[in-house]
């Protein structure tokens, strides 16, 4: 017993660090397996809340679970029991270490004990004296997947619609067993995809049929008798009648290659910029040779070494403002103010309102009808929605009742009045020009019922002046999606000069359902990404503009591991839309926002790539350019484009475009998907100076978004 009363010290002086812990419980049941199984031990973890809080492991969690570990360990060596098993709470299993504790770790060695105490006691379940068994029967996630892989046996639900090692995403390494245990079971290479090229895909989770096929799981079995079914399987296994055959991972020359693989990954996303994937590779290297203990150890290092970096304190803040604030939005109205949305109407059916018009059908699951200027552009529209649900349907996501009624639900229309006359919703996404899309509102004005909000996706305009010939302008708002819709959870809600509550209310609802991260922002130009992205473009176009090469001022900025470099980001966003967007700021800003001549040349010769793929300019462009002989260095090009952020963000808290910093973090973070080790950006221009230096202050106090003074 000398090991478990070191475990209980080990978690006991982790606990003192999470004094908020919910706290979950290891319930222990015994039950008969069926046809004549033998008695069985079914641990529960439970935190006793429904599913929309899902069980989690701190310190006191993991002592309740050794405590289980003792009970079923002595009845196991008495022969009373021949197996043991482990299962979550309904909907879920567990969705990992609890977060909110870890920010509060300020010494090396508390971390080193929180990591190993919850590695021991997981090591227990392997260590048993009869077979133990995990049933993934609801989303599971981190130390709930790494408590499954001590087991011997594992079974999952196929409705189980989250699995994943997100630790790296985050700026950690799975460090109770994940590194070490999930290679040796499954191959590096598909390790390497799990905990390094799914978590820094932003943090892409598994579902439970691609967990039976990479062998996590041994079973996989319908949601509605799992468990039942995972009891008469375990009973199978234990009577001889079903074998496991687990293949031996090839621990040559493809475990090397595998690593090399990740390595080329985290060098693609993050450019060195974040240690944590590297770590973890490290780890897989090492576990080449099958030493389980080696690896154990090299885990409780690395786990307590990222804890006290910076990296892991801005991905801690950027996680907190991602899972609670984008859900609690700072600023929305009283929801009982929402008006019902029965139908939607979209002006435009190009690219961008036939993403929308998918979108509205498929998370409102209401009619919506796509309009435009000629029944070519309207037929292409919905076309395009069709396409798209037989994707959705090719790769599963849907059945086909749901692809059918998805495509009866989008339809088009030339004849504006009939299509829009019983619309509670309609938003354009016309041409990003003021006098086309006042217009637009003035010709809906005349036809939408009274009670209508009229939304605008401008990415740049003034929505106060879009709407001020109104009869109505308090039923105008903002509503700013990002591009590819599906992919970037972003929503920028616009409050216009004149909205009133309800549209504001019913604004936020429909962003609810859409299941996008809403922000309310101001009526200020460009709103917040836009606004932040081309200052921080307009500084990289000033440095080549003035004779600094496309490739040095390209690459001026991958010390921080964004998602894409400046120059790609400009062909993705086109030049005309970044041209266009850069000349309102202009006009708003002149003093810091520049309109680059060369980027208009470009955009006048139509073209859409400055580089041509390549590291330097296109020689057609280049030959466009007209460029100075001041020629600075990357470190130089990345200080004025950081300086330039810190001074915007700094101004904008000003100007009061959002409430609070943290909105400006979370609008980077799911609206341009900058990573989570910089905590979105204010973050990392605290803990570089560059905020003192330009603002005089730092945005966040101490210890919020990094270690504590």
């Amino acid at each position: 017993m000398s090991e478990t009363v070191d475990i209980a010290e080990l978690l006991k002086r982790a606990s003192e660090q999470f004094p908020g812990e919910v706290v979950t419980e290891a319930h222990v049941r015994h039950l008969d397996l069926p046809g004549g199984g033998g008695r069985f031990a079914l641990i529960t973890l439970d935190n006793g809340l429904d599913h929309t809080k899902p069980s989690t492991f701190g310190p006191q969690s993991l002592a309740n679970l050794n405590a289980a570990i003792d009970q079923v360990d002595a009845e196991a060596r008495a022969g009373e029991i021949v197996g043991v098993g482990v299962t979550g709470k309904p909907f879920i299993f567990v969705v990992g270490a609890d977060l909110k504790g870890m920010r509060r770790l300020t010494r090396h060695e508390d971390a080193m004990a929180l990591g190993h105490g919850g590695q021991e006691v997981f090591r227990r379940l392997g260590a048993l004296s009869v077979p133990s068994f995990t049933y993934y029967n609801g989303a599971a996630m981190g130390g709930g997947v790494e408590v499954g892989l001590h087991c011997t046996y594992r079974t999952i639900s196929r409705s189980v619609p989250a699995f994943a090692l997100p630790e790296v995403f985050l700026g950690l390494v799975p460090g109770w067993g994940g590194c070490t245990l999930l290679p040796n079971l499954i191959g590096a290479d598909r390790a390497v995809t799990v905990i390094v090229e799914n978590a820094l895909n932003q943090n892409r989770m598994l579902r439970a049929p691609q967990v039976h096929e990479l062998g996590i799981a041994d079973a996989i079995f319908d949601g509605a008798d799992f468990l039942e079914q995972s009891l008469a399987w375990t009973s199978a296994v234990l009577r001889g009648e079903i074998e496991v055959a687990r293949q031996e991972p090839d621990r040559g020359e493809g475990w090397d290659q595998a690593v090399a693989r990740g390595r080329a990954i985290a060098d693609e996303k993050v450019h060195g910029a974040a240690p944590a994937a590297y770590r973890a590779l490290d780890i897989i290297a090492r576990v080449k040779s099958g030493d389980l203990r080696d690896g154990f150890a090299a885990e409780q290092q690395t786990l307590a070494d990222l804890v006290m970096t910076e990296e892991l304190r801005g991905g801690l803040y950027a996680f907190d403002l991602v899972q609670r604030r984008a859900k609690r939005p700072v600023g929305a109205p009283d929801k009982s103010l929402a008006r019902p949305v029965t139908k939607v109407g979209v002006v435009g059916a190009g690219l961008m309102a036939s993403q929308l018009a998918l979108l509205f059908a498929r998370r409102l699951q209401v009619p919506v009808v796509l309009t435009d200027i000629d029944q070519e552009r309207v037929d292409k529209g919905v076309g395009y929605v069709h396409e798209q649900v037989d994707m959705l349907l090719l790769k599963g996501r849907i059945g086909q009742d749901q692809a059918n009624r998805l495509k009866a639900a989008v339809t088009g229309s030339l004849d504006v009045a009939t299509a829009f006359a019983d619309a509670d919703f309609v938003i354009e996404a016309v041409f990003e020009e003021m006098e086309v899309k006042r217009k637009v509102f003035a010709d809906l004005e005349a036809v939408v019922p009274e009670h209508a909000v009229l939304a605008t996706n401008t990415s740049s305009l003034s929505v106060t002046e879009m709407g001020s010939h109104l009869k109505n302008p308090e039923r105008v708002v903002g509503f700013h999606f990002f591009n590819p819709v599906a992919v970037l959870p972003l929503l920028e809600v616009v409050r216009a000069e004149r909205t009133d509550d309800a549209t504001l209310a019913t604004a936020f609802a429909v962003a609810k359902k859409l299941k996008k991260t809403a922000v309310l922002v101001k009526d200020a130009p460009a709103f917040v990404v836009n606004r932040i992205l081309t200052r921080f473009m307009g500084e990289v176009l000033r440095a080549i503009d003035e004779g600094t090469p496309a490739a040095t001022a390209d690459r001026a900025l991958a010390p921080l591991g964004l998602p894409m470099s400046p120059l790609t980001l400009l062909e993705l966003v086109g030049p005309a839309v970044a041209h266009h967007v850069a000349g309102t700021l202009h006009r708003a800003f002149p003093d810091r926002f520049a309109v680059s001549a060369n980027l208009g040349r470009v955009v006048e010769a139509g073209k859409r790539s400055l580089t041509g793929g390549g590291e330097e300019l296109d020689p057609e462009v280049a030959a466009l350019f007209e460029t100075g002989d001041t020629v600075l260095t990357e470190e130089q090009v990345r200080q004025r484009a950081l300086e330039a952020i810190a001074e915007e963000v700094g101004l904008m808290l000003e100007e009061g475009v959002v409430s609070e910093v943290q909105d400006i973090d979370l609008c980077l973070i799911t609206g341009a998907g900058w990573p989570f080790h910089l905590g979105g950006v204010t973050p990392y221009l605290d803990r570089e100076g560059i905020s003192e230096r330009v603002v005089g202050r730092r945005f966040l106090a101490p210890g919020e978004a990094s270690l504590p003074a």
